[in-house]
């Protein structure tokens, strides 16, 4: 259920915590949302289903979460030093 720029993710004991969407990628032909809560913050990736629907689902491996995080921080760190260099 989406409201805005914030998302409701049911974890898998069926709680309900509402999250901010702060970021939106694709990386290795895979999409991928970076969500942020008051508490923590959680990579998803964004799989298709029918039609124009799409699905959030978690990522098991620890490893490729930090992975994944790892090279999108240092996407968005080469971002803003080209946009320092252009100014």
């Amino acid at each position: 259920m989406e409201n805005g720029n914030r998302i409701t993710i049911e974890d898998e004991q069926g709680t309900e915590k509402e999250y901010a969407i702060e970021a939106l990628f694709d990386m290795n032909e895979e999409y991928y949302a970076l969500l942020a809560s008051d508490e923590d913050r959680i990579l998803m990736r964004v799989v298709d289903g029918e039609g124009e629907d799409q699905y959030l689902v978690g990522i098991d491996d620890p490893e490729e979460a930090a992975s994944i995080l790892d090279a999108y921080q240092i996407a968005l760190e080469a971002d803003e030093n080209e946009g320092t260099k252009r100014h």
